[in-house]
């Protein structure tokens, strides 16, 4: 499938660039008429995940959507939201869930969630084919899109014939790339967001597991990659940033993906650099496309009608999943 270039302006000329594009959205798009029923389910390490499910009002079979959210999200976060919304009301259950440490409750282990983390995903997925879903999509935004991708790749040409394909929005595909792009100071007020809300996970977490997490570093932090250096890596099993970049890139996985799917990537995003996406490997994969947009920010693609209730992101994935309904 090519790379597809999207040519259309989608987002308001009041929207000028990317930075208000993926800004405006996350500070005042509201989606209401969400509502969720919370299940939790253990891990196979006896950790916990809370899961988050919506149910369309037909009768009948319906196929299922998991949605995983982006770094420091949760399923509340309006790009998760709005994209429920839309596919429960044209016939889709949806289960969002939520990553170790995100929505609103501590997980319980001496870890927390990373770019790479397919077991807890595995888990998922597993936990909806144990409730009975024969089609189950999946999809992802930013750090989940990775997380996603990188899921697809390891399963390969053995994935479950259950998994019937995959969107994915603003993706991170070379981690290391993203992480030296937040450091940037046009991007400063993206990276102290997440830090504000990561650094204190890492000394609630130091409380409880002191012989595991230290802070004696913990002033050291003053960006993305050194937080991914001194604590995710040495957390989750690598030996640095670098390693566990490279290990969890889904750059390095997307070409064993064996099921369709679409990758949406802006080209004015302003966390993830257009160039680092593996384009020329996309140019020639049988089965994902990626969908470049000329504009849309980072999880934003707020269309210019005030009057539209849904964003181009959730129009657009939805006629992507019910194309593969009608085939």
């Amino acid at each position: 499938m090519p790379l597809v270039h999207y040519k259309s302006r989608i987002s308001p000329y009041w929207l000028p660039n990317g930075h208000f594009q993926s800004i405006y959205p996350a500070l005042f798009r509201q989606i209401n008429g969400i509502k969720y029923f919370r299940e939790k389910i253990v891990t196979p390490d006896d950790d916990f995940l809370n899961l988050d499910w919506s149910y369309a009002e037909n009768e009948g079979p319906r196929p299922l959507v998991i949605l995983s959210h982006g770094l420091e999200g949760d399923t509340t976060r309006q790009y998760i939201t709005g994209m429920v919304k839309l596919l429960n009301r044209h016939g889709f259950d949806c289960l969002a869930w939520n990553f170790r440490s995100c929505g609103g409750e501590m997980n319980q282990t001496a870890r927390f969630y990373h770019s790479g983390a397919t077991e807890d995903l595995d888990a998922v997925v597993r936990y909806a084919f144990k409730k009975g879903y024969t089609d189950v999509r999946l999809a992802g935004f930013s750090l989940g899109g990775n997380l996603t991708l990188k899921y697809l790749g390891e399963q390969g040409v053995t994935i479950d014939h259950r998994i019937k394909n995959a969107i994915v929005f603003s993706v991170p595909m070379d981690l290391k790339a993203c992480s030296l792009s937040i450091i940037e100071p046009r991007n400063q007020i993206y990276m102290r967001r997440f830090l504000n809300t990561l650094k204190p996970k890492v000394v609630e977490k130091a409380r409880f597991f002191p012989e595991k997490i230290s802070l004696d570093d913990h002033q050291l932090v003053r960006t993305l990659y050194d937080f991914d250096d001194i604590y995710t890596a040495k957390l989750h099993g690598f030996k640095g940033a670098d390693h566990y970049y490279t290990e969890c890139s889904s750059k390095f996985f997307v070409g064993q993906i064996a099921i369709p799917t679409i990758i949406v990537n802006a080209e004015n995003d302003p966390i993830v650099p257009f160039e680092s996406l593996p384009l020329e490997l996309l140019r020639s994969h049988s089965n994902v496309t990626l969908l470049a947009t000329k504009d849309g920010g980072h999880c934003g693609f707020r269309p210019a009608r005030l009057t539209d209730e849904f964003y181009w992101s959730e129009k657009y994935a939805l006629q992507f999943l019910t194309k593969l309904d009608n085939l």
